[in-house]
């Protein structure tokens, strides 16, 4: 098996030395789990930022086999999919050592390729169904409230005031005040239109949750940075927030607008500066 050179550079790019070992492994964990799961790898990987998807077969079955990098964000990701059980997300079949066996999606076909209006209202209909009590997670809102409310005005002030002060001030009123009562819902604090996939036992479903025990509110932000340009963020929080606390989805919006417009000031990338701006002056309104 070889790793794809892209992949692993990117990967040890942002997050350092410390993946060395675990790519140096995956050849090994690939073939432990053909073995353990009666796989047949089918061909060359697909590969995301942090996990290679490999197309196997099992008996005949069209599954996919996906290893993945370990961290805060992807750690809970079989325990999300395990409770989900396949209701509007990816069927898990298998998960040992961060390898996931899950069923076979149309990777050509994402959400991002349907019109937006078609695409927002499958993507609220998706969001309402995945909005379960959440299982036992290692990351709960009531948490990350209170350390954003601690770290963003500490970034702030290194990185020399990049946000406008009165986003900053309202952004950590909101971990303040909502942080030590947000709920317990399942959250995929990753939720965006390159993440649901055309299928065949339902035509839309989810990939690659980022899990946390919240307010599904606090979900919405990657369905506004994402495919920003195509209609305004009040026409999509219009849409995406029927059903929820239209207030509590602006306060955490502008939350997380902030949080990763400190991110983007220090890092660049995507999402840019000036749609993170956007979102949160927009947010930010009352």
């Amino acid at each position: 098996m070889r790793i794809p050179g892209e992949f692993s550079q990117r990967l040890i790019d942002n997050e350092g030395d410390v993946v060395r070992p675990w790519l140096a492994a995956l050849p090994e964990l690939a073939d432990w789990c053909c073995r353990r799961w009666g796989l047949v790898i089918e061909g060359p990987p697909w590969h995301g930022y942090t996990a290679l998807v490999f197309p196997v077969r099992r008996d005949g079955e069209p599954l996919v086999l996906k290893l993945a990098w370990q961290d805060d964000g992807t750690r809970d990701e079989p325990v999300a999919l395990a409770a989900w059980d396949g209701r509007g997300a990816v069927r898990l079949l298998e998960s040992a050592r961060g390898a996931l066996l899950l069923e076979r999606l149309d990777a050509s076909r994402p959400l991002l390729t349907e019109p937006l209006d078609k695409a927002l209202e499958i993507t609220r209909g998706l969001l309402h169904r995945l909005t379960v009590p959440a299982p036992p997670l290692g990351r709960t809102l009531r948490d990350e409230a209170a350390r954003f409310a601690e770290e963003m005005p500490a970034d702030w002030a290194r990185l020399g005031g990049p946000v406008p002060k009165r986003l900053l001030d309202a952004a950590v009123a909101v971990c303040r005040d909502l942080g030590p009562a947000a709920g317990t819902s399942l959250v995929n604090q990753d939720l965006h239109y390159e993440n649901i996939l055309a299928g065949t036992r339902e035509p839309w479903l989810v990939i690659d949750p980022q899990p946390i025990a919240g307010d599904p509110e606090f979900g919405l932000i990657p369905l506004l940075w994402n495919r920003f340009g195509e209609s305004t963020i009040d026409e999509r929080m219009r849409v995406l927030a029927a059903g929820l606390d239209p207030d509590r989805a602006r306060a955490w919006t502008l939350v997380r607008a902030v949080d990763n417009w400190l991110w983007a000031a220090e890092h660049g990338g995507f999402p840019s500066v000036a749609i993170l701006s956007a979102i949160a002056e927009q947010a930010a309104l009352e």
